[in-house]
């Protein structure tokens, strides 16, 4: 009996000694180099869990077609502008406000083209970047045409300023612009503005391109200052034969229905306040196309190596 007991008493030490061993295998971390497979027990290269690449260019073009839709947001917005803006006085006698109007009607095309091509980017790449691109080289071009960048601008493309100046400069218009801004009261109410200022005060007021044309005299006069429409010519004033404004002097008049209506400077006055609308207008067209020309290309060309992968 006395050795029976031993015996057990051996196993049972042994037993306790193995216990904390089973208990450090059981504790010891998985190897970082490989990682065990759910089903049979494979061993999987842990570099087999790296990122997919086809998941980064979805990722890619979902960025893409975000930000296109995001540059179309200030089109709409200009669209807006389009349709309510106030039109500058006088310039409806040259029709400009319709096609101020068309343009507004074509950007609308143009937002839902866009969009709608980014919508469908997946079916028809191809189409959808030959449907866009051709309203797009049309607003560029346009946009070009509005401020002048090119020497061989079209005489046919309206409120490009080769247009504006042959429009403005020609008497069958004048006739009528010269009447319209005499019926707005620019000029009167210069005067009322003016008032109690004196000569050198007025010389450093700010004043419209039309106000300062078509109301006062031109510099090289050299008239003395009564009141913004009233002058007093000087005797042997010094005139710059050469300056294009010289005969200005001579068509200018107190009356209030004539002062310097028929003067060079007041169609040039009135002819950069038009341009300088049609500038602004223009270079948002060049902006807004161009940005949207390359977002579209990226993200037609993503598309195309999304599916070439695949």
């Amino acid at each position: 009996m006395a050795e029976n007991n031993n015996g057990n008493n051996g196993n049972a030490v042994v037993a306790e000694e193995a216990g904390p061993i089973v208990a450090v295998v059981e504790e010891k971390p998985p190897c970082k180099d490989k990682e065990v497979g759910g089903g049979g027990g494979d061993v999987v290269p842990a570099a087999s869990k790296s990122k997919n690449p086809f998941l980064e260019i979805n990722n890619l073009e979902k960025a893409l077609a975000t930000m296109t839709l995001i540059l179309s947001i200030p089109v709409l917005g200009f669209i807006v502008w389009i349709f309510y803006v106030r039109d500058s006085e006088c310039e409806s006698i040259l029709k400009l406000p319709s096609f101020q109007v068309g343009i507004g009607v074509g950007l609308i095309f143009l937002f839902l083209i866009s969009n709608a091509v980014v919508f469908l980017r997946s079916r028809c790449p191809v189409l959808g970047l030959l449907i866009v691109m051709m309203p797009l080289l049309l607003v560029f071009i346009i946009g070009l045409a509005l401020v002048g960048a090119y020497k061989m601008e079209s005489r046919s493309v309206a409120a490009s300023p080769k247009w504006l100046r042959l429009k403005v400069f020609d008497e069958a218009h004048w006739q009528d612009i010269k009447t319209c801004i005499y019926d707005t009261g620019a000029c009167d109410d210069l005067v009322s503005r003016t008032l109690m200022l004196k000569s050198y005060d007025f010389s450093l007021k700010k004043l419209s391109s039309v106000e300062s044309g078509c109301c006062t005299p031109a510099t090289i006069c050299q008239m003395e200052y009564v009141n913004a429409t009233f002058w007093r010519k000087k005797e042997g004033g010094a005139i710059i034969p050469s300056d294009p404004y010289d005969s200005d002097c001579d068509l200018w008049d107190n009356d209030r229905g004539n002062l310097c209506y028929n003067c060079i400077s007041c169609k040039t006055g009135f002819l950069r306040t038009l341009q300088a609308k049609w500038w602004k207008l223009g270079v948002f067209l060049i902006i807004a196309s161009l940005l949207l020309f390359i977002s579209h290309l990226i993200l037609f060309l993503s598309s195309v190596y999304k599916q070439f992968r695949t």
